[in-house]
């Protein structure tokens, strides 16, 4: 007799999940390994002085301050109110004036066309319901306004890690996993509603650390709210089990010259770009 499907919990159940995934552990430790992308991001985006600019999900805000250091006027939301207390204190230290604010990148908190661009790098991605992100990011954005998207694709050494944890933890059911944001085809369907010129683009980008594999590991089990929370679900031997296959994960994929003491590992991210209509 097969087993029924797994009924989905209800969605403000999965958003309570959601919030304290991304509360759990310390993201701005995380984040510091990718600040030079995204500061790379925002050369690449050349977004003109002037504008006003939403960094979506802009957590410690990696993209917010270079956005607001190259001259854009910038707001930032995220629906963490710890990272968004790292990112105010960044910005303070840096002399910026960013406005960061706590929402849902499915309800944001601003009118219509209120941005002449909207960013988000590895954030609106994780967002529950695709459909309304899309509806979202275009409903913010002024007519022809610029939206960049920075998305971990399902074949990079991210999409890998979801995977091998998703294997331990399975998600919620009913949730599309986030890499589908960095699938091309996926995501001109999703934006085509809204938006016109759909863009897409693999950047590569490193995951480096100074510290060998366990130590990568580690840091992403304590730090990384998404790991952190996994291995919160799992009894010892679950956790064993994870920490195995994350260890294994890590060192196929690391290229340092010295492992011992240095992890080095190729990455990957779809970067979309659109305009709306």
């Amino acid at each position: 007799m097969s087993t029924p499907p797994q009924a989905a919990p209800p969605m403000d159940q999965i958003k309570q999940a959601m919030r304290a995934t991304w509360m759990a552990g310390d993201f701005g430790v995380i984040a510091k390994t990718i600040e030079g992308s995204a500061q790379e991001l925002v050369r690449r985006l050349a977004i003109p002085p002037g504008q006003h600019v939403l960094d979506v999900a802009t957590g410690t805000g990696n993209v917010a301050l270079p956005l607001a250091r190259s001259g854009c006027i910038v707001a930032g939301v995220d629906i963490a109110p710890n990272l968004l207390e790292q990112a105010r204190a960044r910005a303070a230290e840096a002399g910026l004036t960013i406005q960061f604010d706590e929402g849902d990148a499915e309800a944001m908190p601003y009118p219509d066309a209120s941005f002449d661009a909207v960013t988000t790098m590895f954030g609106a991605m994780f967002a529950p319901r695709p459909e309304r992100v899309a509806a979202e990011l275009a409903r913010v954005l002024k007519p022809g306004g610029l939206l960049a998207m920075a998305n971990w694709n399902p074949e990079s050494f991210t999409g890998r890690m979801f995977r091998t944890g998703a294997k331990h933890v399975p998600p919620p059911p009913g949730v599309p996993p986030p890499v589908q944001w960095g699938d091309p085809e996926k995501a001109r369907e999703r934006l085509s509603a809204g938006f016109d010129d759909i863009q897409t683009e693999l950047i590569p980008l490193n995951f480096e650390m100074d510290t060998n594999v366990a130590g990568a590991v580690e840091t992403f089990r304590t730090y990384f709210g998404p790991t952190k929370m996994a291995f919160a679900r799992l009894d010892d031997a679950g956790k064993s089990a994870l920490e195995a296959d994350l260890v294994d994960l890590w060192t196929s994929a690391n290229t340092a010259a010295d492992p011992d003491h240095a992890t080095v590992v190729p990455n990957t991210y779809l970067l979309v770009t659109a305009r709306k209509r």
